[in-house]
């Protein structure tokens, strides 16, 4: 009987930590995954063209660290992915407003492409 019951005990131990362990890899995995979203917006530009984003993706990111040094591995896994979230977000407006103003500068040239169109065909029928 104390066999059986020394046994039980060691099992809910292993348990116990082995639940404790597998909440940790996926905090830290969303974490690294968020750490490497907000590197990518960041070289995308997101910082000057959504500031706003960027800011809210910075302070979940480091709230999610924060989290997980305290263990608080729900808690960093929830920011951390919060955090990518902001951070695509932030991308996707810094894409576009990228896009936005090389659409514009091709309409320009294309304008001015016209228009010198039109001075050479007035030019060449005088």
């Amino acid at each position: 009987m104390n066999t059986q019951w020394q046994m039980l005990c060691g099992m809910a131990v292993l348990f116990t930590l082995g639940g404790c362990a597998s909440d940790k890899a996926p905090a830290t995995a969303d974490v690294a995954v968020s750490r490497a979203a907000v590197a990518s917006a960041t070289s995308a530009g997101a910082a000057d063209l959504a500031p706003a984003e960027m800011q809210s993706a910075r302070e979940k990111l480091m709230r999610a660290n924060q989290a997980l040094a305290a263990r608080d591995y729900k808690t960093a896994q929830d920011l951390a992915t919060q955090a990518s979230a902001d951070a695509q977000l932030a991308q996707s407006k810094a894409n576009s407003a990228k896009a936005t103003t090389a659409a514009d500068e091709l309409q320009q040239n294309i304008r001015l492409l016209r228009e010198e169109l039109q001075r050479a065909n007035a030019t060449s029928q005088q």
